[in-house]
């Protein structure tokens, strides 16, 4: 079983910044297992159904953006410390939600944008952009 704990949320001026992180642990799951994991991130504003935001790799060497982020946000992760980030530049006021982060163990199928294609969630952090 891993355990995904996100952080970095907020409440930020339209044109602000903000970098969410995704931390994963297991008891039963060691970091190099995690490493192997496809991750991407995903939103949920109010009355709207999770959207895809971005995904990466396994590795890190392939990514995919939602076309509304694409250009402003960028999604990362360092293996050693099993631990993803996303970092969102030019928020918007649209951009608003519930951000989560996902992990699943078939990291071999490269990067994935559909919610049911991820095993693992996060309880989500909330961004706030005002206008």
């Amino acid at each position: 079983q891993v355990q995904l704990e996100e952080s970095g949320g907020g409440l930020v001026q339209a044109g602000g910044s903000l970098r969410l992180s995704c931390a994963a642990s297991g008891r039963a799951v060691s970091t190099y297992t995690i490493s192997t994991y496809a991750m991407g991130w995903f939103r949920q504003a109010p009355g709207k159904e999770r959207e895809f935001v971005a995904a990466i790799s396994w590795n890190g060497g392939n990514t995919m953006y939602a076309d509304s982020v694409k250009g402003r946000f960028t999604i990362s992760r360092d293996n050693a410390k099993a631990t993803m980030y996303l970092e969102m530049n030019s928020l918007r006021p649209e951009d608003s939600a519930v951000y989560y982060c996902a992990a699943d163990p078939e990291g071999w199928r490269g990067v994935l944008s559909r919610p049911d294609e991820y095993d693992y969630w996060g309880l989500g952090t909330q961004v706030t952009v005002s206008s």
